[in-house]
């Protein structure tokens, strides 16, 4: 044998005694004896994330022969121990008071602040969680505020629902961070190997002219659709009594009937409705085989009370049981949310869906209905079960969700993705987040925490600050704040973080891009819709004005919103200004 075959072999063993690989192995257990699935096992060194099986078996392989691992389930206590790889590793995690929640998530925190309390919403029947609006914060004192990166759009479709019924919206119904995220934005792809671009504009503000906007953009990366892991999905309708109305079965049938046209041979479709009661009315069934779910969905008919608690459990289990590795395994969850049959408070609801969530199967939830729609239900579900949430008010809104933006609605990129932006306050004297508003009990419960949001394929997260500045000069392109985005890849364990500089970028918004004009003119509607304290300067002409020299009038949903905020005006303008307004356009 040559030197060079003896210098290749001696290279090959170090190599491979360098890259050795140690295995974890263990069970974890409760107090009882009872194997735990699904424990949630951070590993440390590497942050990285892995699952218990069915026994509660796990293996874990690494790197190295110790390391430091933590064992995390709803309704126990966290354990954090040293695991050996020479040994099996037994895991005994203890049941946490018979008294304890699930932690309420918020949408946004800033770190050290005392948080407030507030109370609930209903509206003629329909519910809405209170929201406590975010306000300033002195720089020097809370440099720092995150929020979780909410693509949820149902805000604005339910908007529009009121005001083309010349009804006013209420104000808790209003989520500024939906609307915002509603419109389709231009968009630039990130770079080679990532999964966001991240840009931001400072600008003008155009409801307090003593501040100035912060406008953050967040482009996710597209995947081609061919190029997507299968998916299983489980439809899960609402056929009960209350749904026997136009607006509400039979707009769910024509959405599905819609989206179903899009499925592919490797996607997997199942049924659950309830009514009366809870049925499988579709076993798994290949996208292939449209007529058959088409017949399947045409037969759906509304009556009976609503049992959506077991209706929940039957959705999941039939997931579960046909759950595909590395897929898109998804619950779609379709009814106006007035669950009367076993558990129906949102405190039982959640708790339920905070179990079902660590399966890894995904809870999208379409609101319909007027009258008894349970906003404030449908919106907790969607948010504890890593999904989002979307509200159906016509058909083409439907074709919007379930075919336009399927990707987007159906297919994340990122899991429990946030943004933390630190401020400098030698330029920034105070600053608000907009929208990203938290539900007042989420305030209240001092066990709240933040978590992040899931984010679709090619989607464009828009957030926005109003800030307030120093009297310092600020030099082109000096840095006045740090953002800091932390997500999960789709296809991976490990947390992700990336670091950011916002610099002063000032543009009058007269000359910025169209798509930050127009979502300041979104903004605005939703300060204005909510009745603001904060909005100073602007009013309804002022919207009219930004929201015309901004939208872009060959796209529809922009141009629509023209009209919304006019016929917005008429509704919320004086009695007096309102009759002579009338009689104005009849005199036309």
């Amino acid at each position: 044998m040559n030197q060079r075959c003896l210098l290749l072999i001696a290279l090959f063993a170090f190599a491979a005694q360098a890259d050795a690989q140690y295995y974890f192995r263990g069970q974890v257990k409760d107090a009882n004896d009872v194997s735990l699935s699904l424990v949630r096992i951070h590993v440390h060194s590497t942050n990285s994330f892995y699952y218990s099986g069915s026994g509660g078996n796990f293996g874990i392989p690494s790197s190295r022969l110790t390391d430091t691992v933590s064992f995390l389930l709803n309704g126990y206590e966290e354990k954090t121990l040293v695991l050996n790889s020479k040994e099996f590793n037994q895991v005994l995690l203890k049941i946490t008071s018979a008294n304890s929640r699930p932690k309420r998530k918020l949408l946004s925190f800033t770190k050290d602040k005392e948080l407030d309390r507030n109370k609930w919403s209903g509206v003629s029947g329909e519910t809405y969680s209170e929201q406590t609006e975010n306000e300033f914060n002195f720089t020097q004192q809370y440099p720092a505020t995150g929020f979780a990166m909410n693509v949820d759009r149902a805000s604005y479709s339910n908007i529009r629902r009121f005001i083309n019924m010349q009804s006013a919206v209420p104000p808790h119904a209003v989520r500024i961070e939906e609307m915002l995220n509603y419109f389709p934005q231009a968009y630039t792809a990130p770079a080679a190997g990532k999964t966001f671009h991240v840009q931001s504009q400072l600008t003008d503000c155009p409801w307090n002219t003593a501040s100035k906007l912060l406008v953050l953009q967040l482009h996710a990366k597209k995947i081609v659709y061919d190029h997507l892991p299968p998916s299983n999905f489980v439809f899960l309708v609402d056929v009960s009594g209350s749904m026997d109305l136009p607006n509400r079965l039979p707009l769910l049938k024509s959405a599905f009937r819609m989206m179903v046209q899009n499925m592919r041979t490797v996607d997997t479709i199942s049924m659950v409705v309830y009514g009366g009661t809870v049925a499988v009315v579709l076993q798994p069934t290949s996208g292939r085989e449209k007529e058959k779910i088409m017949d399947v969905i045409d037969s759906l008919a509304a009556g009976g009370d609503t049992p959506g608690e077991s209706a929940i459990r039957q959705a999941y289990s039939l997931a579960q049981s046909q759950f595909i590795k590395g897929g898109n395994n998804r619950i779609i969850l379709a009814t106006d949310g007035d669950f009367n049959v076993g558990e129906v408070s949102e405190e039982a609801l959640m708790q339920l869906i905070t179990q079902k969530q660590q399966t890894g199967i995904y809870l999208t939830c379409l609101g319909v209905g007027m009258g008894n729609y349970k906003d404030s239900k449908l919106e907790v579900l969607a948010k504890k079960g890593n999904g989002n949430f979307a509200y159906l008010d016509n058909v083409m809104e439907a074709e919007k969700v379930l075919v336009k933006e399927l990707m987007q609605t159906l297919y994340a990129v990122a899991d429990d993705a946030y943004l933390n932006v630190s401020f400098q306050s030698r330029y920034v004297k105070k600053y608000r987040l907009i929208g990203f508003d938290n539900r007042t009990d989420a305030l209240a419960d001092s066990t709240s925490t933040l978590e992040g949001g899931e984010i679709g394929t090619g989607h464009t997260v828009t957030a926005m600050f109003e800030i307030q500045l120093t009297d310092l000069d600020i030099p082109s392109d000096e840095m006045i704040a740090t953002a800091e985005l932390s997500y999960q890849p789709g296809d991976q364990q490990q947390k992700i973080t990336e670091q950011y500089n916002l610099q002063n970028n000032y543009q009058r918004l007269q000359d910025a891009d169209s798509s930050i004009r127009f979502a300041t003119a979104v903004a605005t509607f939703g300060l204005l819709l909510k009745r603001s304290l904060y909005v100073k300067d602007a009013g309804w002409d002022d919207l009219i004005r930004l929201v015309q020299t901004s939208a872009n009038t060959k796209d529809y949903w922009q141009s629509e919103m023209i009209t919304l905020v006019q016929k917005a005006k008429l509704i919320y303008k004086p009695q007096r200004q309102k009759r002579s307004l009338l009689n104005k356009r009849k005199r036309e």
